[in-house]
C-alpha cells in the first residue's frame, strides 16, 4: 500500500469517526478493528498490529 492509499483510509476513518460522533467512535473503532481482524485471519498478526498502535500513544495510568 503506497502512501497515498494511506492517506485515503485516514480520511475516509477521519470522515466516519466525524459522522458517528464521540459517543460512538469507541464502538465504532472495536467494531472495525474485529471486521479487519477478521480479514486478516491471523491472531497474532492482529494483537502485534494491537501492541503497535499503542506505540507514541501517552497514556496516562
Amino acid at each position: 500500500m503506497n502512501p497515498a492509499e494511506l492517506e485515503r483510509i485516514y480520511e475516509t476513518l477521519a470522515h466516519k469517526l466525524d459522522e458517528v460522533g464521540q459517543g460512538d467512535s469507541e464502538l465504532y473503532l472495536a467494531k472495525l478493528v474485529l471486521l479487519l481482524a477478521h480479514s486478516v485471519g491471523d491472531v497474532d498478526v492482529v494483537e502485534k498490529h494491537i501492541a503497535d498502535a499503542m506505540h507514541g500513544l501517552k497514556i496516562t495510568e
